[in-house]
C-alpha cells in the first residue's frame, strides 16, 4: 500500500531528525513507528483521563468543589460563545 501525506516542514524535520538518531531511513522509520503503535491497545477513556484524576486528588478539591468549578467553566464558556454569536 502507497499513502501520501503532508507534514508540516516542522513536523517533516523531526522526522527526519529521528529517523536519523536511529539509523533508519524515513520511511522505515515511519513503518516501524506505525506498527508498533497498532500492535498497542488502543489507550481506554481510563487510561486517558488518569493524568487528570491524579491532578484532582492532589488538588486537595473535594467532589462538590470540582462540579461547581466545571459548572461555572461551563457557564463562562456558554457566556462567552453567546457573546459572539451575531446580534447578541
Amino acid at each position: 500500500m502507497s499513502i501520501t501525506i503532508e507534514l508540516p516542514p516542522e513536523t517533516e524535520q523531526k522526522l527526519r531528525h529521528r529517523a536519523a538518531a536511529s539509523g533508519r531511513d524515513v520511511l522505515a522509520f515511519v513503518v516501524d513507528t506505525l506498527e508498533e503503535k497498532l500492535r498497542s491497545p488502543p489507550e481506554s477513556f481510563e487510561e486517558i483521563l488518569a493524568p487528570i484524576h491524579e491532578e484532582f486528588r492532589e488538588s486537595g478539591m473535594t467532589e462538590s468543589e470540582l462540579d461547581e468549578f466545571l459548572q461555572q467553566e461551563i457557564e463562562a464558556v456558554r457566556k462567552e460563545r453567546r457573546a459572539k454569536q451575531p446580534g447578541a
